[in-house]
């Protein structure tokens, strides 16, 4: 039972605590070039999650293989292969979202966040665990990238995912589909997650200190009683 209740932690921290966008801020180039959209930000966030999940894979099964002068390179070359796996796929189903997303998805082999986990957790861990957290680091950075994504659309065009929110008579704030508008929604969002967390540790804090404190009363109460 404590397995799963780990493996289950290995997938969920990438959602909140361990967020790559909000929490460890990695990626931020394609999360901020590419989040004009929501569908934007969904294709390149599933992109990086199948690049990611899968070269977890890999690494975690030869990780005893590769001799650590080279590991780096290693892992470079494996994440290579899944990204030319998924560039050369979208061009030949999706040309119209390749064009979009441009050179941002053959850049995904430098992504800090994918060469991390291989460097960090999956060279490190079983096959198992490596593509848990790949599956959660990969959830959490598509939540971002939506999120963004569907903000920045929502503003500046009036529309998420092709369909009218806003009434007619809106007027879309142009600044949201520009780079500042990029800049400005990741910076709120950063502000406003970040701020929820302190909260929550705050409240966490007051609660150990108030059953701190009533043990403490208990306990000098009881010699009262038993006089």
């Amino acid at each position: 039972m404590a397995n799963k209740v780990t493996a289950a932690k290995e997938f969920i921290k990438g959602l909140w605590d361990q967020n790559p966008v909000f929490k460890q801020v990695l990626g931020m180039c394609p999360v901020l070039a590419v989040t004009v959209s929501a569908e934007n930000g969904i294709a390149m966030a599933l992109a990086t999650t199948f690049v990611l999940v899968f070269s977890s894979f890999v690494v975690s099964i030869i990780k005893n293989w590769i001799p650590s002068q080279v590991r780096i390179a290693a892992y470079i070359l494996i994440i290579a292969t899944f990204v030319t796996i998924v560039d050369l796929v979208m061009k030949a189903q999706f040309p119209a979202l390749s064009k979009a997303l441009g050179p941002f998805i053959p850049l995904i082999i430098v992504n800090c966040l994918i060469l991390g986990r291989q460097e960090a957790f999956a060279s490190k861990n079983s096959v198992g665990r490596a593509v848990l957290d790949a599956l959660g680091m990969g959830t959490g950075f598509l939540i971002a990238l939506f999120l963004l994504g569907a903000t920045r659309e929502l503003f500046g065009t009036g529309m998420i995912l092709g369909f009218q929110i806003m009434p007619e008579v809106y007027e879309p704030w142009l600044i949201m589909i520009l780079p500042a508008g990029a800049f400005l929604t990741l910076g709120l969002m950063m502000g406003f997650f970040n701020s929820y967390s302190e909260k929550k540790k705050a409240e966490e804090r007051n609660t150990i200190v108030e059953k701190y404190r009533q043990a403490k009363r208990q306990a000098e109460t009881k010699p009262l009683e038993a006089n």
